[in-house]
């Protein structure tokens, strides 16, 4: 589904940031149905939040989670944090941290970009929403 569609080099044309590549990704891959007022929200957690803080696919994919599990808030919804947990827990076992300055330094480069970060957070993300559904 969306590690896929992100293998397949969605968001490259349009110059999408990391959080971009994942909200709008799943928005497609997951049939979300979020306007594009909504995605543009993504926008500004791209690069650590734009100082290397948490990573944008990590933000992005806190997103797309409250998107699909969260029905009103999220003081409503204990399933949320459980799902934020596993998936942060999950992407920091398998890449060693969620901070974009290290994840950048480790994995990022001028050919592939932040390239493999993204992917681990679709393929994360699509072992969730395949074991969880869509709402």
């Amino acid at each position: 589904m969306l590690l896929k569609l992100l293998q397949d080099g969605f968001g490259s044309a349009m110059d999408l940031n990391c959080a971009e590549k994942i909200l709008y990704g799943a928005n497609w891959a997951y049939n979300m149905k979020l306007p594009g007022e909504a995605l543009k929200l993504a926008a500004g957690f791209g690069g650590g939040m734009g100082v290397e803080s948490s990573c944008g696919v990590i933000t992005g994919g806190v997103m797309v989670l409250s998107s699909l599990y969260v029905s009103r808030n999220g003081h409503e919804s204990g399933r949320i944090k459980a799902l934020e947990k596993e998936f942060i827990e999950t992407f920091t076992k398998e890449m060693g941290t969620i901070d974009c300055s290290d994840l950048k330094a480790k994995y990022r480069n001028d050919e592939i970009k932040c390239n493999l970060v993204i992917f681990k957070a679709g393929e994360i993300l699509d072992r969730i929403v395949e074991r969880e559904g869509l709402n």
